[in-house]
C-alpha cells in the first residue's frame, strides 16, 4: 500500500458522520448498546480493539462514537484478480444480541453484479454470516468467529482470482476467463462510481487512491484491450495476443474512455515504479 495513503489515512479510525451508512435507520432495538456493562458493549469495544491493531494494510475501518452497531470498511482487490486496483465498501451493522447472532453486511454495489456472493442490491452471500449454507464448520461461531474475521474472508475467499467458481450450479458465462472480463469491466465502472460519490468519511482517501493508481489502472486498461495480457496477470509475451471478444473490447474501450477523464479531473500522480502493473502468475 502506498505509503502516502497510510499516512494521510488512518486504517482504523472513530468518526461521527454516518447518515449515508446503509443501517443508518435501523436504529438498535436494545438500550444494550448505550449500556457500558452490557455484553454486547464489552463485545463491540473488543472489536474495535481487535481491528485497531490486526487489520491487513489492504482493509480500512471506521466505526462511529454515536453509533457503536456500525462499522463501515474500505476493501482493497488484491494483484492476480480481477479487482485489483479497486475499493470495494461494506456496511456492517451489529446485531442487538451480538456475538450470538452475526452482523449483516451491506455491499456498496452502485446497481452492480460483479461478483456471484456479492448481489446488485448489495445482499453478501457468505457461510460465516449465515447467508450462504455451505459447510457448517465454516458458519458463524459466537465464541470464535469476529468481524475481521468476516473482512479477510470478504477479500480473500469471495474477490478472489476465480469468482466464477464462488457458487456452484448456474454460470453466468461459458468460462472463468470470459466471466473475470465482465466483472474487469464492471469493477472499472464501480471505480467511477465511488470517485463521483465516495462513501462519507472516505472522500478523501478515494481521491488519493485513486491519483496514484491512476496509470497503472490505465495501462492495465490498454494491455488487456490489445490481448497482451489476462485479467489480473502481467505481460508474459507481447509477440502473442490473447484472442478477445469483441463485446469485450468494445465495453473496455468505452470504460477506459471513462476512466481518462475521470482520472484527468481528479489527478493523476506518477508512479514510482511504472513498468510494475500488478502481480504475475
Amino acid at each position: 500500500m502506498e505509503e502516502a495513503i497510510k499516512k494521510e489515512f488512518k486504517q482504523f479510525d472513530i468518526v461521527t458522520d454516518y447518515s449515508d451508512h446503509h443501517y443508518s435507520t435501523h436504529f438498535p432495538s436494545s438500550a444494550a448498546f448505550a449500556d457500558a456493562n452490557s455484553k454486547v458493549h464489552k463485545k463491540i469495544m473488543q472489536e474495535w480493539c481487535i481491528l485497531e491493531n490486526n487489520l491487513p494494510e489492504t482493509i480500512f475501518v471506521r466505526v462511529y462514537d454515536e453509533r457503536i452497531d456500525l462499522i463501515r470498511a474500505a476493501i482493497l482487490g488484491a494483484n492476480g484478480t480481477p479487482y485489483h486496483d479497486n475499493i470495494f465498501f461494506f456496511d456492517i451493522a451489529f446485531p442487538f444480541n451480538y456475538p450470538d447472532e452475526p452482523p449483516s453486511v451491506y455491499y456498496r454495489s452502485h446497481g452492480l453484479n460483479l461478483n456471484p456472493n456479492l448481489y446488485a442490491h448489495g445482499y453478501v452471500c457468505l457461510s460465516l454470516l449465515n447467508t450462504w449454507y455451505g459447510d457448517p464448520q465454516e458458519n458463524w461461531v459466537p465464541s470464535e468467529s469476529s468481524i475481521l474475521q468476516v473482512l479477510i474472508s470478504l477479500q480473500g475467499l469471495v474477490l478472489n482470482a476465480k469468482p466464477y467458481f464462488n457458487e456452484p450450479g448456474a454460470k453466468p458465462s461459458n468460462s472463468w476467463q470470459e466471466y473475470n472480463k465482465d466483472v474487469f469491466v464492471l469493477s472499472c465502472k464501480t471505480m467511477l462510481l465511488s470517485l463521483k460519490n465516495p462513501p462519507k468519511n472516505f472522500e478523501g482517501f478515494v481521491a488519493q487512491f485513486f491519483r496514484e493508481r491512476a496509470t497503472t489502472i490505465l495501462k492495465a486498461c490498454d494491455d488487456y484491450m490489445n490481448g497482451h495480457a489476462s485479467i489480473g496477470y502481467t505481460i508474459e509475451d507481447t509477440s502473442s495476443e490473447i484472442e478477445l471478444p469483441s463485446k469485450f473490447k468494445k465495453d473496455l474501450e468505452g470504460v477506459y474512455k471513462q476512466l481518462e477523464v475521470a482520472f484527468n479531473k481528479n489527478g493523476i500522480e506518477k508512479p514510482k515504479q511504472p513498468d510494475e502493473i500488478y502481480e504475475g502468475r
